[in-house]
């Protein structure tokens, strides 16, 4: 009789764990398997942008680094510098990219993305830099961070950086705005 009553239990408590999950009572708790085939190619396109931001600044290209920002982006450095506008990151920055950071090397691996809306998201992604150098010549060491960013799906399906705030794990001085290029040494 005992084994009877086992196996009775056991089939009511299956039909029980199995009408809650099929309710949604436990649908929270459970991972979702389901893809959404549409953030599926966001999050690839968001990874291609960022790459493209990397591409971009390894080419020294202040043009082309500026383009991976929307019209409007605000900016942030490491500092608590903050500039608004792709002009004028394009202005700031373009001293730098042809000064201290000539020979920059960047690399970034996307930590994670999050939708706040189909055409907004934040985007975590650990940087390192090497080839950075001081006003005066000499070499920095190797920089590593997580830029924070807000990224904007464009009209055309593209995404920009709407929002970038620089984080960095290595002690680095700041640099000042450069007007000319250091002496080559």
């Amino acid at each position: 009789m005992r084994m009877v009553q086992r196996v009775l239990f056991c089939f009511l408590l299956a039909c029980v764990l199995l009408g809650a999950i099929s309710s949604g009572r436990f649908a929270a708790a459970m991972p979702q398997t389901a893809a959404n085939p549409a953030q599926d190619k966001d999050s690839a396109d968001i990874e291609k942008a960022v790459q493209n931001y990397m591409d971009t600044w390894n080419k020294h290209d202040v043009h082309a680094v500026a383009m991976t920002y929307s019209e409007d982006t605000d900016f942030t450095n490491a500092f608590g510098t903050h500039y608004h506008g792709r002009a004028k990151m394009e202005e700031t920055f373009g001293p730098f990219m042809s000064g201290v950071y000539s020979e920059t090397h960047q690399t970034g691996r996307v930590r994670s993305i999050r939708f706040l809306k189909p055409d907004v998201a934040a985007v975590d992604v650990d940087w390192e830099m090497t080839g950075a150098k001081n006003q005066d010549g000499t070499m920095r060491p190797t920089r590593k961070g997580l830029h924070s960013l807000i990224m904007t799906k464009q009209s055309d399906g593209s995404w920009l950086i709407a929002v970038m705030h620089v984080n960095e794990f290595t002690n680095t001085p700041p640099l000042t705005p450069q007007t000319h290029q250091p002496p080559a040494r």
